[in-house]
C-alpha cells in the first residue's frame, strides 16, 4: 500500500508541475504574440484623408465625413483626429 501512495503522490506532483510549466509558457508566449502584433501596428503608416482641392464646401464636408469614419474604425487616435481635422478646416 505505501509503494501505491507514493506512485500517486508521484504522479500529482508530475503532473502540477506539468501544468504550471505549460501555463507559464502559455502566458509568455502570448505576451510575446501581444508584442509582435503591437509592434506591427505600429510600423503601419497611418491612413492620411486626401488633401482639400482648391473650394467647395461639399469637399470639406466629405473629407470630415471620411475623417470621422476612420476615426470610428478605429484606424486615426483622437490625437491624429484633431490634427488632421484642424488641417481640413484652416485649408
Amino acid at each position: 500500500m505505501p509503494g501505491l501512495l507514493r506512485g500517486i503522490a508521484r504522479t500529482a506532483i508530475v503532473a502540477g508541475t506539468a501544468t504550471a510549466v505549460s501555463n507559464r509558457v502559455s502566458r509568455r508566449q502570448g505576451g510575446r504574440w501581444a508584442r509582435q502584433d503591437q509592434q506591427q501596428a505600429d510600423a503601419q503608416e497611418p491612413v492620411e484623408p486626401e488633401p482639400a482641392a482648391a473650394g467647395g464646401m461639399d469637399d470639406t464636408l466629405a473629407q470630415l465625413k471620411q475623417l470621422g469614419e476612420l476615426k470610428s474604425q478605429g484606424v486615426l487616435t483622437e490625437a491624429e483626429f484633431q490634427q488632421q481635422k484642424s488641417r481640413i478646416l484652416n485649408a
